[in-house]
């Protein structure tokens, strides 16, 4: 009995790890995890129109998938007409790691927030060596749109619901 509940247990053991072997051409067996399923931020890909903004402004978030490694996006507001802020955005995974590139234009080049945490519709990136902001959050639900950027002292909570 012992000993088929110990053979049971391997085997549900050895099925858990899903991993595959491969034999290379000097006979050394190479073992390697099965791929991951892709990362998938197409519920991030929309025309966005923030709802929680101050009266007499409005700030819209545009994002498109560029490929299965990048997407890329826009953010402004406008005032009276007129643009009074502009910030370009892009999502990129570079060697298995996804960072969110943030760039305005009085910057030369990207800020980079490295994606700490990464649920189902739902991510958080970091950049500890700014003041403000540190973390940079995103979160679908439906045709609405949460961001927060915050940092020990301070969160701003941006709620956007889909334009198109």
């Amino acid at each position: 009995m012992k000993k088929s509940f110990f053979l049971l247990l391997t085997a549900l053991f050895i099925i858990s790890c899903k991993q595959n072997t491969n034999k290379d051409q000097s006979g050394i067996t190479e073992t390697t995890p099965e791929k991951e399923t892709p990362v998938n931020f197409d519920w991030l890909t929309a025309k966005w129109k923030r709802s929680n903004e101050k009266a007499g402004k409005e700030t819209f978030e545009n994002w498109n998938k560029i490929s299965s490694t990048e997407y890329s996006g826009i953010g402004f507001t406008l005032q009276k007409g007129d643009t009074i802020s502009k910030e370009t955005m892009k999502l990129v995974n570079t060697n298995g790691q996804w960072s969110l590139l943030v760039k305005t234009p009085a910057e030369k080049q990207f800020i980079e927030f490295k994606m700490t945490e990464l649920k189902n519709n739902e991510f958080t990136c970091i950049n500890d060596s700014l003041d403000f902001p540190k973390r940079i959050q995103y979160s679908s639900e439906g045709t609405k749109l949460k961001a927060m950027i915050s940092n020990e002292k301070m969160k701003i909570p941006f709620e956007f619901e889909k334009t198109e």
